[in-house]
């Protein structure tokens, strides 16, 4: 049931906004765009580059601090408090029970999870310059947008920006989720919870793509 649940809350996370974003990026463009006279047609509106273009390489600076937001970064603590209410209130998994001591423990595993998960990340990448990081588009229709978020949670760039296979991400993922099973409760403990982890980790990254291109402000 837990994982179940969590599997929801990613759908929500990464699909929850499309219908907002939608109407938004209509309305933006209806009032960009001027009617065209009568009888002219209108050119086709170029669109601007990728915003990756405009982001220096990542450094060692640059991964701690990446660490650092994905794990003790507000939208990072409300994900994991989120979590563990969800999971509290239907009382999964059950060795820890609906109360007070067992919300914090559920919180603190998740953050353990997500903790190993993202430094066996950002640290296998570095040995080959891998940039965990997502930078959001800009000019793009809404479908391309929608696409890079796909595209993104299985890519990544590289020290030149190419895009490259997020190999660390491939890595990490199912290996931090068996290690894992060394502490999950019995109950989430087994080789086949282990699997279901690393797909709601692709999918929880996806969510995580997409809150950072539609509803965070660009810096």
């Amino acid at each position: 049931m837990s994982f179940r649940l969590r599997g929801v809350f990613c759908v929500l996370m990464a699909s929850g906004f499309i219908p907002a974003a939608m109407a938004q990026a209509g309305a933006t463009d209806s009032a960009a765009a001027p009617a065209p006279a009568s009888g002219q047609t209108t050119a086709p509106v170029p669109t601007k580059p990728l915003a990756q273009s405009t982001n220096s390489p990542i450094d060692a600076h640059a991964r701690l601090r990446w660490l650092f937001v994905e794990n003790l970064g507000v939208g990072s603590v409300v994900d994991d408090i989120g979590v563990g209410a969800v999971d509290t209130f239907f009382n999964t998994p059950k060795e820890y029970g609906p109360h007070w001591s067992g919300f914090g423990e559920r919180i603190g595993i998740v953050s353990a999870n997500y903790g190993l998960k993202s430094t066996m990340e950002v640290g296998l990448g570095s040995l080959w310059g891998e940039d965990p990081r997502y930078f959001r588009t800009d000019g793009l229709a809404f479908k391309s947008r929608l696409g890079y978020v796909i595209k993104m949670t299985f890519m990544a760039r590289d020290k030149s920006g190419h895009l490259m296979p997020a190999y660390s991400r491939f890595v990490a993922f199912p290996a931090s989720s068996f290690l894992s099973n060394a502490w999950q409760p019995t109950s989430e403990s087994t080789a086949t919870d282990a699997v279901v982890r690393v797909g709601l980790g692709f999918l929880s990254r996806m969510g995580e793509n997409a809150w950072k291109e539609f509803i965070v402000p660009r810096k």
